[in-house]
């Protein structure tokens, strides 16, 4: 057995035909240790993998020992968090299915709107626990790894172990609208009869019909004539108000009451005639003297089912009857929702209106639970309010909990009303059926034996002994790597043969290797590069999140050196407006120059397909003012034109000549990646890093 606490998994397997598929599929394994990471142990049929030679790489062989990558964190919370649905509703995490309509958020013009997203995926884990609190009450409950967005940005709830990722501080505000403090078990009211009676009163004093009168019969005596009817066109509220008024021992028949028009929907109606329904009804609808929290939150219910509207970001409540117009202000006194109130109009009609914009309206939702759902969603509205999101305290709970985590469309979702950040799914990864959100990050093949397998190939007569690169697909030193342990043999055997190598990483693991790598160098040309293309620590943590730090990996490089080895840093890709100013590029060459760097390369961003979907869905969250800049730098295709590339290479020149870095490799360098080596390509991008 590899790991303590492993477990042997075969369910997931059966569920992902691809995997099924494969006939040296050894097993598959979970472990505490990698919490929401499956491992997929194969034996490998080969080892060395051919560059297809039309490639534009100027290597021919590659080796890679995953595939999938654990680099990439997993964002979890609490099972009970509401998330808000499209409808308006809210749902716990735990609830949520693949398949539902969920809001999240999307820059359009100047503002970041929330709009409708479906749900990818959803998994769970279990992990350890911080409590967050806001100001107005919120209570979020989350993994250090989680992000939100903040006023500066995406931050995770704690540092992490390394301490220097963007984290959440007592200085920051969350972004969204929150939950005023409200305790759920609130909410869980239509049951309870002071709520139902409430909102009887609301919805039929608000919209029904009660009436009655006298007749004269043929024989001359008087007689009483008793009626009940509601029309809506919403048959939730018209059910609502059927089922409480059978709890309440009132039965009603339905009937059509008139038919859809080119101009208005169908309406039903729920009608009684006896005089004991009659005065039921109205004992039930009768307004109290001293009326509980209870009712007042069923009466706002009620009410605003019946005469209630939300639109263009305004929620209001109208009506002629000036008892229920200061019925319905003396409710909102009680929920603490401020008001004011607008008419009359020509006709004689007033509007209650809700102050607040819509933190207070998703508070109204939340206290009164209205049945008619179409007035509820908030898609569409833009992402501004002046809710008190500040946080005011991040503690450590003391336990793990299970955690869920969904994918959605727009990467985020709205999380006990704040915008939470999510593993964005990037289906153009195929292989073996995967898709390239979360199961590029939670389902890794390892190929346990590749070490035996390419001793074999290599000991092949036809061999030819060409340069081999480790690192042009996923990283060989991820987090893996750490139990797998198979770089030490993949390396031995390159060596033992006489093969030069190459290794590429953003792996700090490396420094495990260093003896060893030592030796190999002692036989065949060996050459590392160490990828550092991010030097503002929070942006480097908003596009790799999961990965060492920059200052790690530059440690890594300085380890490097100092057992004598060459080991060039990456400064790939450049990004556009964001890493590409004098004082990012200097910061980057004068920090890889005091590492030790021997060498350094750069290129612009290369937007392949697929990463393209991805880096794009990246800015539209993070540097939504770039999107169209960036739209018209690549319009022409998946590279920077010429023009970008030539400033690139002007501002670059002297910054580099001033610390004494070439971009290019060194013979001894050439002599070991043949035709000009690693350095001289950009990799394809993949996973959640994109480079």
């Amino acid at each position: 057995m590899r790991w303590n606490g492993q477990q042997l998994d075969s369910e997931r397997t059966d569920a992902l035909p691809g995997l099924a598929r494969l006939s040296n599929l050894v097993r598959s394994v979970t472990t505490p240790e990698f919490a929401g990471v499956r491992f997929h142990e194969v034996l490998a049929k080969s080892a060395l993998n051919r560059v297809p030679g039309e490639s534009a790489m100027p290597f021919g062989w590659t080796i890679n020992p995953y595939r999938g990558c654990s680099h990439a964190c997993v964002y979890c919370l609490s099972g009970e968090t509401q998330v808000l649905m499209a409808d308006g509703r809210q749902k716990p995490l735990w609830a949520v299915r693949v398949g539902d309509r969920v809001v999240g958020t999307e820059q359009r013009g100047r503002y970041r709107r929330y709009i409708a997203t479906d749900v990818l995926a959803h998994w769970s884990t279990r992990k350890p626990a911080f409590r967050i609190v806001l100001e107005d009450g919120t209570t979020l409950v989350a993994s250090g790894e989680h992000r939100f967005l903040t006023e500066r940005g995406w931050k995770h709830v704690s540092a992490g172990d390394a301490g220097q990722r963007p984290h959440l501080t007592l200085n920051n505000s969350l972004v969204g609208f929150g939950t005023s403090g409200l305790d759920e078990r609130e909410n869980a009211g239509l049951h309870y009869e002071e709520f139902r009676r409430g909102y009887l009163a609301g919805m039929i004093r608000g919209d029904g019909h009660l009436a009655t009168h006298d007749y004269v019969r043929r024989s001359g005596r008087t007689g009483r004539i008793t009626q009940f009817r509601l029309a809506l066109a919403d048959s939730e509220a018209l059910m609502r108000t059927r089922t409480f008024l059978e709890i309440e021992g009132v039965t009603t028949g339905l009937f059509e009451f008139s038919g859809a028009s080119a101009t208005r929907r169908s309406m039903d109606g729920i009608r009684a005639a006896s005089k004991a329904s009659y005065d039921r009804i109205t004992a039930l609808i009768e307004l109290p003297g001293a009326p509980s929290r209870a009712w007042h939150r069923g009466f706002l219910s009620g009410i605003f089912d019946a005469e209630g509207s939300h639109s263009r970001g305004i929620l209001r409540i109208s009506n002629s009857d000036a008892i229920l117009l200061e019925t319905t202000r003396e409710a909102l006194d009680v929920m603490g929702i401020a008001h004011a109130t607008d008419g009359p109009n020509a006709i004689g009609v007033s509007s209650v209106r809700v102050l607040g914009g819509l933190p207070a309206r998703q508070k109204f939702f939340r206290l009164v639970e209205p049945a008619i759902t179409r007035k509820l969603s908030v898609v569409g509205s833009a992402v501004k309010s002046n809710a008190r999101l500040r946080v005011v305290s991040i503690e450590e709970t003391g336990f793990d909990e299970d955690m869920f985590d969904i994918t959605t469309g727009t990467a985020d979702f709205i999380a006990n009303g704040v915008i939470s950040h999510n593993c964005f799914a990037r289906n153009t990864h195929t292989y073996l059926d995967l898709d390239a959100g979360k199961d590029f990050d939670s389902e890794v093949i390892v190929k346990v034996n590749v070490a035996e397998v390419l001793a074999k190939e290599l000991a092949r007569p036809s061999w030819r002994h060409e340069a081999v690169a480790l690192g042009t697909n996923t990283d060989p030193y991820q987090r893996a790597e750490g139990r797998y342990r198979l770089m030490p043999g993949i390396i031995a055997a390159l060596a033992e043969s006489g093969t030069p190598l190459s290794i590429l990483t953003k792996g700090t693991l490396l420094r495990r290797d260093l003896p060893l790598i030592v030796e190999a160098a002692g036989v065949v040309p060996v050459h590392l590069a160490m990828s550092v293309a991010v030097y503002d620590d929070e942006l480097q943590q908003s596009i790799e999140p999961g990965t060492p730090s920059t200052r790690a990996r530059l440690d890594t490089v300085r380890a490097a050196r100092e057992h004598g080895l060459h080991c060039s840093v990456f400064l790939m890709p450049v990004l556009p407006y964001l890493t590409d100013s004098v004082e990012h590029l200097e910061r980057a060459i004068t920090q890889a120059s005091e590492a030790g760097a021997s060498s350094l390369t750069y290129t612009a961003l290369h937007l392949r397909p697929g990463a393209r979907e991805w880096y794009f869905a990246w800015l539209e969250r993070e540097h939504p003012e770039l999107v169209q800049r960036y739209r018209d730098l690549y319009r022409g295709g998946s590279y920077a034109p010429k023009a970008y590339r030539e400033w690139l290479a002007a501002r670059m020149r002297p910054l580099l000549r001033s610390r004494g870095l070439g971009t290019r490799p060194s013979a001894e360098l050439r002599a070991a990646v043949t035709g000009g080596g690693l350095l001289a390509a950009e990799l394809p991008a993949r996973q959640p890093t994109l480079f």
